[in-house]
């Protein structure tokens, strides 16, 4: 969700309704969906026990709060490092 050109190519290689979808999540006036979705994506995770939640909520909701809070915006960026390294190709337009 971060406002960092290595975003774009990793959205649009999902799947057909996602990436409109995340392309109005990244603007401005969705900040309190933004919000409410990365902190409901973070407490699923707790519930990992359960069938349908499991711990990739944890990073997912990291990621969609990255854009609105600092600390995670650094963490989402040498997520992005790793990427860039590891699998050049995922970045690849």
């Amino acid at each position: 969700m971060l406002n960092d050109p290595r975003v774009q190519p990793l959205i649009d290689k999902l799947p057909a309704p996602l990436p409109r979808w995340l392309r109005w999540m990244r603007k401005p006036q969705a900040k309190w969906v933004r919000i409410a979705t990365g902190i409901s994506l973070i407490i699923g995770s707790c519930l990992s026990i359960l069938p349908i939640f499991g711990i990739w909520m944890l990073p997912l909701g990291m990621i969609v709060l990255a854009q609105d809070i600092p600390l995670f915006q650094r963490l989402c960026s040498r997520l992005l490092d790793w990427i860039e390294r590891r699998h050049p190709a995922w970045l690849a337009k």
